[in-house]
């Protein structure tokens, strides 16, 4: 087939060079460069470094609901548009211009979890299992008929980015599974929920909560943003952990980096100190001295 795809986060990639095996790829859309690092120059999105490695025509227009930007997207005349992880909402005329439609590849079991976060929401939430949709794409918020879906367990100690990976790679083999054999558009289920994007406000760690709500989020924010707690004047992301055993009052440090919380609580595994790069807890606790209670 002649398609668009449409991506922009490491997440996208894997589905890209898939699909760049399998098929003619007319154009990639995606997110314009953005100011990045100390010196703020522009860095392109990992979706348009890697196109530009296939030598693939790239674009990145900051709107498509112009005239001019729906004609340029029309005249590629493509068969289908794959969208994953875009970022810019598709206007009725551009959904309607390829022969096929537009797919989308949503990171979850629709229709739980439409919205910006589903990966990092599911695991905060608790769910045993998540999974891939091939959605045909309509107007609305994720809400288009099912082409296809499978689901994956979510493991005791999986992290967002653990998961993040599995999913980009069950994505990939999906895409290219339903692009050859269209399976019929299903309706979705009703029972809806929404996976708002991901406030900073939601990563300070709160001890008195529960250690399986304590285990979720730090697992479900790791590595972006990071669930944190402050040491001293430091501030400590916590990347990794898993429920232990122990009790005590909610911020006590019980032993090595585990940590009680409202109810139980919680070993710590991995985390990352300011200016220094993720390293597993033993190694951490060897360059820092955590107080009796955080």
């Amino acid at each position: 087939m002649r398609l668009i795809f449409m991506g922009t986060p490491d997440f996208s990639v894997p589905i890209l060079q898939a699909l760049a095996q399998h098929h003619e790829i007319a154009a990639v859309y995606t997110q314009p460069p953005r100011p990045a690092g100390r010196g703020k120059a522009p860095r392109p999105s990992p979706v348009q470094i890697f196109a530009e490695n296939l030598h693939l025509q790239v674009r990145h227009p900051t709107s498509l609901k112009t005239p001019e930007a729906q004609a340029d997207f029309a005249a590629l005349q493509a068969d289908a548009a794959v969208v994953v992880a875009y970022g810019l909402i598709l206007p009725q005329a551009v959904l309607d211009a390829p022969r096929l439609g537009c797919l989308n590849i949503h990171a979850s079991l629709l229709p739980r979890w439409r919205g910006a976060a589903p990966i990092h929401r599911a695991i905060m939430a608790g769910d045993s299992e998540t999974g891939i949709c091939i959605m045909q794409m309509d107007a609305g918020l994720d809400t288009g008929p099912v082409r296809l879906s499978r689901a994956i367990p979510i493991l005791p100690e999986d992290t967002t980015a653990d998961l993040h990976d599995r999913l980009a790679t069950l994505g990939a083999q999906m895409i290219v599974e339903a692009l050859d054999t269209m399976p019929p558009a299903v309706p979705q289920a009703a029972g809806e929920t929404y996976a708002a994007k991901i406030d900073k406000s939601e990563a300070r760690i709160d001890w008195t909560l529960p250690a399986t709500q304590i285990d979720r989020q730090i697992r479900g924010l790791s590595p972006f943003p990071g669930a944190w707690v402050m040491v001293g004047d430091e501030r400590v992301k916590l990347l990794r952990s898993r429920l232990a055993a122990g009790q005590g009052a909610p911020g006590d440090v019980l032993h090595g980096f585990t940590v009680a919380c409202g109810d139980g609580a919680v070993e710590i595994t991995q985390a990352q100190r300011e200016g220094k790069r993720p390293a597993p807890a033993a190694e951490i606790l060897r360059g820092l001295s955590l107080p009796a209670r955080l």
